[in-house]
């Protein structure tokens, strides 16, 4: 969009704002009326693991969201030469999951538990046995229902029970709604009727009175809102906590806040049956839009919706990208060391390049990413792991691919259980995330893993923050019974270039091959584990 175009559009208000706090960075975009980025502002951050628990303070929200929306008005000063003082649409996403609990006065009864604690085996497991549905470790009600099974003591002031990107959308709404997406992972849904399923809802109430508490738990989580819906409006205090300044207005339409796997939905258009999506950055996971229920409960398998409300199966893995960024890191670290000047992108993708030298099993070499525990392969803690045979070949193109298959290892996990054990067929996967920003390397590898064309596209660039952007747009601009699917069909990816990638035999064979040793291996990860 020309900059004269773009600047009118932002002084006029027909624009959409999207904010996503993501596990390392807080990110806004700015959308003119043909759904480009115009101006884009962000905000790194970081977890803290305190009294064992994955965590991020409120002080650390709200100076993250300040950074973020004031790096935002720069960079639309900067771009445009114009003041940023009112948005048409706003939306706001986040981490899914995780606990944040609240009570009647909205203070917050404990710190906020994270998607990344796995503390939650015991009530994960009970709830899994009496809903006959799997609840994973993650999700809200587990969260709570270990809660309520320790005792803790703040349990019977819960008044409100939400996410990240309900949180912060009530602070700048007054709303206490969520989408269905963000609230499939609180709660199991009814897809038929588009609310929590009443009868799991009834039985979780049983549950908490076996255990001494009293509560309906529908009167403590918030209103689900699908796509399309208004949530509300930026009001005079949310438009002051996100710029202190006084320049931004209230007033702004806002969509329901969204989880970051439904904006990576949207910002990949796979909300139809028979694609789906990867998203890879602190965690991985993949969602995939279903046709019918599956057959039985898998432990590999989160069953959530799209935006709209469409069932999805959802194979989440708690660690992603993280370890191998720290051994690019360090091989940054020894660049600069001999004297070299490269920056960490030139560094990322020369060694991400190397990957594709290495040998389709990478050469006997072994590695385990976790940082943290992974439900999936049943670890409640993680050791970073690399291995070796005395054979292997140990070079620096097998080192990369290795840490590269290890970061989606488990993804494969899960993924044959959905393709294999549920028979469900993927016309093509959608690939976005920090992962996938050396354009062709962790694409190629995916496409392999799950033996499925992989596409990247470049607008799928800019992430969850662009994603909740369309929602906010579609929830102010929707034609009457337009649905989400033709909405991006037909007006946010018309005419849009994606680069697709076939699986390549070879690659296929190799991963196999890799994938049966990592299996076998896991072992020596449970004894890291078991002997710290």
């Amino acid at each position: 969009m020309e900059s004269s175009v773009a600047q009118q559009a932002i002084l006029d208000g027909r624009t959409a704002l999207g904010i996503e706090l993501g596990s390392t960075r807080i990110k806004a975009v700015l959308t003119g009326p043909g759904f480009e980025p115009i101006a884009v502002g962000s905000h790194e951050w970081e977890n803290e693991f305190v009294d064992r628990m994955w965590t991020y303070s409120l002080d650390s929200i709200w100076s993250g969201l300040r950074a973020c929306y004031a790096a935002l008005a720069a960079d639309v000063a900067q771009r445009h030469a114009v003041e940023l003082a009112t948005v048409g649409a706003l939306g706001v996403s986040a981490m899914m999951h995780g606990y944040l609990a609240l009570d009647a006065d909205g203070e917050l009864l404990t710190p906020f538990r994270t998607w990344r604690n796995t503390n939650t085996g015991e009530a994960a497991e009970r709830l899994t046995t009496e809903f006959a549905h799997n609840i994973p470790h993650r999700w809200s009600v587990a969260h709570l229902y270990q809660a309520i099974i320790d005792g803790e003591e703040h349990v019977p002031r819960l008044d409100h029970l939400t996410t990240l990107a309900g949180y912060v959308h009530w602070r700048l709404s007054g709303e206490k709604v969520l989408g269905i997406g963000d609230a499939s992972g609180m709660f199991p849904i009814d897809i038929a009727y588009g609310r929590y399923d009443e009868a799991m809802l009834a039985r979780f109430d049983e549950l908490a009175a076996e255990a001494g508490v009293e509560m309906r738990l529908v009167d403590v989580l918030p209103a689900i809102k699908v796509a399309g819906d208004r949530a509300g409006r930026l009001t005079e205090a949310g438009a002051r906590l996100l710029d202190p300044s006084g320049r931004l207005r209230p007033g702004a339409p806002m969509c329901p806040p969204e989880g970051d796997a439904g904006t990576g939905m949207v910002a990949t258009n796979s909300v139809a049956p028979h694609t789906g999506n990867v998203s890879a950055g602190t965690s991985i996971f993949a969602m995939v839009v279903l046709e019918k229920e599956v057959s039985r409960v898998h432990r590999e398998l989160d069953l959530v919706t799209t935006p709209a409300g469409d069932l999805v199966a959802m194979v989440h893995c708690n660690n992603g990208a993280s370890e191998l960024g720290s051994w690019v890191a360090l091989f940054a670290e020894f660049a600069r060391a001999l004297g070299a000047s490269a920056d960490s992108s030139t560094v990322f993708e020369t060694l991400f390049r190397t990957a594709l030298e290495g040998a389709p099993d990478c050469g006997g070499l072994m590695a385990f990413n976790y940082l943290s525990g992974e439900p999936i392969t049943g670890l409640d803690e993680g050791r970073p792991l690399f291995l070796r045979t005395p054979d292997s070949t140990f070079d620096l193109a097998n080192f990369m691919r290795t840490h590269l298959l290890a970061s989606l290892a488990t993804l494969r996990i899960g993924m044959d259980v959905l393709q294999r054990d549920e028979d469900v067929r993927l016309d093509i996967m959608f690939a976005h995330g920090g992962l996938f920003k050396t354009a062709g390397v962790a694409q190629r590898l995916l496409a392999a893993a799950i033996d499925t064309p992989v596409s990247v596209g470049q607008v799928a660039a800019e992430g969850g923050a662009w994603g909740i952007a369309v929602l906010a747009a579609f929830a102010v601009d929707r034609s009457s019974g337009q649905t989400l699917q033709d909405y991006l069909s037909d007006r946010v990816f018309a005419g849009t270039d994606l680069d697709v990638v076939d699986p390549d035999e070879a690659d296929v064979a190799g991963v196999d091959v890799f994938m049966q040793r990592y299996v076998a291996a896991l072992e020596v990860e449970r004894a890291a584990v078991a002997h710290h």
